[in-house]
């Protein structure tokens, strides 16, 4: 079995300093990997940077050369949350077709499926302005890409981010060719993806959006795929499955309050996996977004990996979350849902 890594050092020159998104979190991945013997057994997939036709199936030219400006005058702030040094864009173009290049291996029957290990993130970012970390969607970018090389028809992306990817399910809100599907901690930042942003004209049906109350956690997210998304994805019959991976709705991770722990994760991904052997004959492309606590993000990628090697064996360092009171409701949200998508 191929796995593919998508991985390269100019994600690191994207400088955010102390930037609870930052470069670290990388490094703390990577070494990890080595340390446990996973990076051996993956194929490595050198990235490449994305064109400017490329960046175009997503963004407004002049909001790319706003951001090429911006980094050849030093860097500074894209938005409130968003910061680039003076190699940001180069890492930014890099991130993009990164996760290219991971689509096109697996496309292309050179890897069964491949985790693009990029940054900066960017399910956030929308066509014409930086949001939440995120300079460009990669993978809005990546899911154009594959259909217009590859002439596919349907793509599901699913996102597990703990924040709402706004950028991606804009991308697509009018687009029946891509499913949306996203977990996320709701009221929360940005402050979209409520259960009836569900897409219009020809995309409507096509958003599905889970949002979830703070304290929930591997039970709720697991109903959640079980009983909304693997149906919604077999009624859809994608060619291509893409996957926003963010592991800060991780109960360790400070920037939310979500309950998953790193076994939750790898029963999503495990999820994902049979999901696309079942309708895609395997094509399985995940991309990093958020997870700003060190040790879940390299203890998740190296799960995620080991998933997708085929080891059903769970290594969990730092176990469940510490018992908390869970919010009531969730059957009721799960069946309003489940009327919303006309589902069984």
């Amino acid at each position: 079995m191929k796995v593919g890594l998508v991985y390269d050092p100019v994600y690191l020159e994207h400088d955010t300093g102390d930037h609870v998104e930052n470069s670290r979190r990388l490094v703390e991945a990577m070494s990890y990997l080595k340390e446990t013997g996973i990076k051996e057994k993956l194929t490595c997939l050198p990235a490449r940077p994305a064109t400017l036709e490329e960046l175009e199936m997503i963004h407004a030219p002049e909001y790319i050369s706003y951001v090429k400006g911006k980094a050849e005058k030093g860097g500074g702030w894209l938005d409130p949350d968003t910061v680039m040094s003076p190699k940001s864009y180069e890492a930014a173009l890099c991130a993009a077709g990164g996760l290219m290049v991971a689509v096109e291996a697996v496309m292309k029957g050179e890897a069964d499926s491949a985790f693009a290990l990029v940054r900066p993130p960017g399910h956030h970012a929308i066509k014409d302005r930086a949001m939440g970390f995120c300079i460009f969607n990669n993978v809005a970018i990546a899911a154009k890409f594959a259909m217009r090389k590859f002439s596919l028809d349907r793509v599901l992306i699913a996102d597990f981010d703990v924040h709402h990817g706004n950028g991606t399910q804009d991308a697509f809100y009018a687009d029946r060719k891509v499913l949306y599907f996203s977990t996320h901690q709701y009221p929360f930042y940005p402050g979209t993806g409520w259960m009836d942003e569900t897409g219009t004209g020809e995309g409507e049906g096509t958003t599905v959006n889970f949002p979830m109350a703070g304290g929930w956690g591997d039970e709720e997210y697991l109903r959640a795929f079980n009983e909304v998304l693997v149906p919604a994805a077999r009624r859809f019959q994608p060619q291509l499955v893409l996957v926003s991976a963010g592991f800060d709705a991780h109960w360790a991770d400070h920037l939310a309050m979500m309950k998953v722990s790193v076994t939750g994760f790898v029963q999503m991904a495990t999820i994902l996996k049979e999901l696309a052997a079942e309708l895609c004959q395997g094509r399985l492309v995940f991309t990093l977004e958020g997870g700003y606590n060190l040790r879940v993000v390299a203890s998740s990628i190296k799960a995620m990996f080991a998933v997708l090697l085929g080891n059903s064996e769970i290594d969990d360092p730092l176990g469940k979350a510490p018992v908390a009171r869970k919010p009531d409701g969730f059957d009721e949200h799960i069946e309003a849902i489940k009327r919303i998508h006309h589902i069984g």
